[in-house]
């Protein structure tokens, strides 16, 4: 047969690749004749929708070989002209004639060597019959912007149906069959699904496990020894709740939640791509963060600060500094990138992760095309983005309260020296000169006359004189245009340091620069600044007196403008309260109004998270249609209405899912909650979960006694690795080392450069800057074991807990073994235990008595006042195990 059909290819002419598809065409039609005779599934022969029945089938069963980013075959099935264009094989389908559609015959096995799906689960009979009824009744699938009403008619089922998308309603209580496990509504949900699967809830755990557990997830620190043995003596009905508020009330709250919420704000304290400057203002924000939290602010006030404080009623300066969140956006300072396309980038940005944070939804699909999965179009997606389009950065001075009365005082001093500085070197008649030269360049940037270095120099005051790095400050031509004498002070000063530290080798050569001797002055400036300390400066974002017009952006390209929007909400939500004049704070306020099915169900699934290891949702990230359905909707919906109806109270909420005996619950895996629910869905157990990177971190320092406690502030910069900073690009990653108290603050001080993430915290899975993300990875590796014995936090760590083991219990070793114990694990050793430390105690002993190398590396930069230097070696090395065990970085 194939040499017969080799001949006729040669008599008629056909090239190869016509030849293919005749002999693909000619098998194909050869078995389609021979299935003829065999019984397709049948069509249905109730209704079939668009969006509900075939859109599914197509997206999670054709689209990944057959879509838009490949197209096998040559067929493309995510949109209706590529389905009935059909791929190499010809047409994929006869619309009206599904028993003649090669579709169809494919899906359905009839040719064994071509089934498709490919190498998946075929399609059941059922999808088979929609596919069929759907093409013998036209193959509805309007796309085109001139369907639109018939293209919304297809989607409001899905609108209606998905259950994040339907409104809440308080569910009532569940009638248990035994109450007295239930301590309050959480535990009458579980355990009413527990019972209805035939299960039971675990015992409670043990209260030094659960002091620990608490203390770790509400302020992220081990409790002391102390506080255990308080809370173990506390036989008082109510010691636990008593011990919660305690944790609630504490500071150090405000830090293990504002980690969570950095996480989610993608914050980074540098701009990103090749450069990667420094943001030397960004930390301003995260301290508003850990105010807010620890002030207890309410949810929904948190949220509108955030998204558009600077637009409140005669705003604070703590409401504009919230705007911050906005900021940590990436930004591009590339030679020769265009600006109006990082603005733009940004704006995708701020939109995209409000859609993630807020709505938990994926709305950045929606850039380029209609949302695949949810009913999100392209033009809803530029109407949330025409809320933020109007936006534009800028600087303020934002002083902590302690920092005022400081500066009052020296301003005046600071002044005088400043300008006796400035008039010794000569500075202000050299730069009344530049400024002559520059500012035509800032006028005229079109002008061919005017030589390129001038031009490139406006071009970098457009970010560098409102003095933060990577502002995008875009009036630095206007400072240059007011006379010197009348300009405001801050941008004067900003601009003449700009002039100091840039214009050498540029504007004044070399032999001039050396002259005047300006090496000098750059140090007596920096003596100077030291010594008299600048008020802080927040980044922040305020809307724009001229906004721009927003037009839908065809594949989401700045070049391609198309139909001009306005801003408004997805039509499958509900709509704002005011329509007349939308803006960034109403919009605001629309995430957070009660009508809005999203925000606080997505905020309590996350919180829930963070309690239990997963959310009720395990997709905290995703609510539209692609992500998980709630393990217990009542529950969801039953803590949502509670959130809301308790004034969106956060501290609140917390306390009641700690105090549930849901949460208390041991974490033991029994043999039956293994094998009926391995992924603990039901709940009955609570989850043993690794620290995360920080808290690691966090955990180490605190049992050495190293930690240093402060409360916000600037960030620190921990010792690196040898050659890290070679990793970033150029010279542009520097990394001053912190030294001091400094050093041993909390990780989630930590300088967040985006281009080099501190080592310890990825090994830990910290995620990336770049994006918001809701949920951290867990991870077990052989490097996270090789950190904790050899990193030299963690070494230095383990010197701290060997002298507080030797300087703080007297005794035996055994009684110091018990103390080491207390302090890093908050429990006393089992008797094993304790026999085997007591052996490797005499090991090392002998060992270390014998050669004194590995003793003078154990305690080097360490040496203990009147401590043996043997014992003090073995206390060290007893020290490094504890804090390597899997105990000590996991909260059980």
């Amino acid at each position: 047969m194939i040499l017969k059909c080799n001949i006729l290819a040669k008599c008629v002419g056909v090239n190869s690749r016509n030849w293919m598809f005749l002999l693909s065409w000619f098998f194909f039609t050869t078995n389609m004749a021979s299935a003829q005779n065999q019984v397709l599934p049948p069509a249905v022969e109730s209704g079939v929708d668009f969006a509900r029945d075939i859109a599914p089938i197509l997206q999670n069963r054709c689209q990944s070989c057959h879509g838009p980013d490949q197209q096998m075959s040559g067929l493309r099935l995510d949109t209706r002209e590529g389905l009935l264009k059909g791929g190499y094989s010809g047409p994929s389908v006869r619309v009206g004639e599904s028993a003649a559609s090669l579709l169809i015959h494919l899906v359905a096995g009839r040719d064994e060597t071509r089934v498709m799906p490919m190498g998946g689960e075929r399609l059941t009979g059922r999808q088979i019959g929609l596919l069929r009824t759907w093409l013998d009744r036209g193959a509805r699938w309007p796309e085109r912007p001139q369907d639109a009403e018939e293209f919304e008619e297809l989607r409001s089922p899905l609108r209606k149906q998905h259950w994040a998308f339907t409104s809440f309603q308080r569910p009532a209580i569940p009638l248990l069959k035994d109450k007295r496990w239930s301590r309050n509504a959480i535990d009458s949900f579980v355990l009413a699904k527990l019972e209805q699967e035939g299960m039971t809830p675990s015992p409670q755990a043990d209260r030094s496990s659960l002091i620990r557990r608490v203390s770790l997830d509400l302020i992220g620190l081990p409790p002391t020894p102390r506080e255990i043995e308080q809370f173990l003596s506390d036989d008082k009905t109510d010691a636990y709740e008593r011990l919660v508020d305690r944790l609630l009330a504490s500071e150090h709250y405000g830090e293990k939640w504002a980690l969570h919420w950095l996480d989610q704000a993608r914050f980074g304290e540098s701009d990103g791509y090749q450069a990667d400057f420094t943001r030397p203002a960004a930390w301003r924000w995260r301290h508003w963060v850990i105010d807010a939290l620890n002030g207890n602010m309410p949810f929904d006030q948190f949220t509108i600060e955030q998204i558009a404080g600077d637009l409140l009623p005669d705003s604070t300066v703590d409401q504009r500094v919230a705007t911050g969140f906005h900021r940590n956006t990436l930004t591009n300072r590339e030679s020769g990138f265009p600006l109006e396309m990082d603005r733009v980038e940004q704006v995708f940005d701020r939109i995209n992760t409000v859609g993630t944070v807020w709505l938990g939804l994926t709305v950045g699909c929606a850039r380029c095309h209609d949302h695949k999965f949810d009913p999100l179009t392209q033009k809803e997606y530029y109407e949330l983005y025409s809320f933020f389009n109007t936006a534009t950065e800028v600087n303020i001075v934002a002083p902590l309260p302690a920092e005022m009365t400081p500066y009052l005082e020296k301003k005046q001093e600071y002044d005088r020296k400043w300008h006796v500085l400035m008039d010794d070197y000569n500075v202000h008649q050299l730069q009344a000169e530049w400024e002559s030269k520059v500012l035509p360049a800032c006028l005229h940037p079109d002008d061919s006359t005017i030589d390129l270095q001038w031009k490139v120099v406006c071009e970098e005051l457009r970010f560098e004189v409102d003095g933060i790095h990577q502002s995008r400050f875009s009036g630095g031509e206007e400072i240059l245009r007011i006379p010197s004498l009348d300009r405001p002070e801050r941008y004067s000063k900003n601009l003449t340091r700009y002039f100091i530290n840039y214009t050498f080798g540029r504007y004044i050569d070399k032999k001039i620069y050396e002259e005047l001797g300006w090496d000098e002055l750059k140090e007596r400036l920096k003596t100077l600044e030291a010594q008299y300390p600048a008020l802080s400066v927040a980044q922040t974002i305020t809307d724009n007196s001229d906004p721009p017009d927003t037009h839908i952006l065809l594949r989401g390209d700045f070049r391609s403008p198309g139909l001009q929007v306005q801003p408004n909400t997805p039509s499958f939500l509900p709509p704002l309260a005011n329509v007349n004049e939308p803006n960034r704070l109403v919009f605001a306020r629309w995430l957070v109004s009660k009508e809005n099915p999203l925000t606080a169900r997505v905020t309590v699934n996350r919180m829930w998270q963070e309690f239990f290891g997963n959310g009720l949702v395990t997709t905290s990230e995703d609510f539209g249609t692609r992500g998980e359905k709630p393990s217990h909707p009542k529950l969801l919906d039953w803590l949502t209405t509670e959130f809301i109806d308790n004034g969106w109270n956060v501290k609140a909420m917390h306390k009641l899912i700690v105090t549930s005996a849901t949460y208390r619950q041991g974490s033991m895996v029994r043999l039956k909650l293994q094998s009926r629910d391995p992924s603990n869905r039901l709940l009955a157990r609570q989850a043993r979960l690794r620290l995360s990177a920080e808290l690691v971190r966090d955990a180490a320092l605190a049992a050495s006694g190293l930690l240093d406690r402060r409360i916000g502030g600037h960030s620190i910069r921990p010792v690196l690795p040898g050659g890290a900073t070679d990793l970033g690009f150029g010279d542009f990653v520097q990394w001053p080392e912190s030294t001091g108290a400094d050093k041993y603050r909390r990780g989630l001080y930590i300088f967040r450069q985006r281009t080099l993430l501190y080592p310890q915290l990825m090994t830990f899975d910290a995620p990336n800057t770049l994006v918001a993300h809701c949920h951290r990875e867990r991870s077990t590796t052989p490097l996270q074991a090789l950190t904790l014995l050899n990193d030299p936090v963690f070494f230095e760590a383990a010197q701290g807990l060997a002298s507080r083991i030797l300087n703080e219990r007297q005794g035996s070793v055994a009684d110091r073994i018990d103390y080491a114990f207390q302090v890093s694990l908050g429990r006393t050793p089992r008797a094993e235990e304790q026999e085997r430390m007591l052996v490797y105690y005499h090991e090392q002993k002998r060992i270390l008595h014998d050669q004194p190398e590995p003793r003078t590396l154990l305690i080097q930069g360490n040496a203990m006042s009147g401590i043996d230097p043997i014992e003090a070696a073995v206390w060290i090395g007893i020290s490094s195990v504890l804090l390597n065990l899997e105990e000590f970085i996991t909260r059980d």
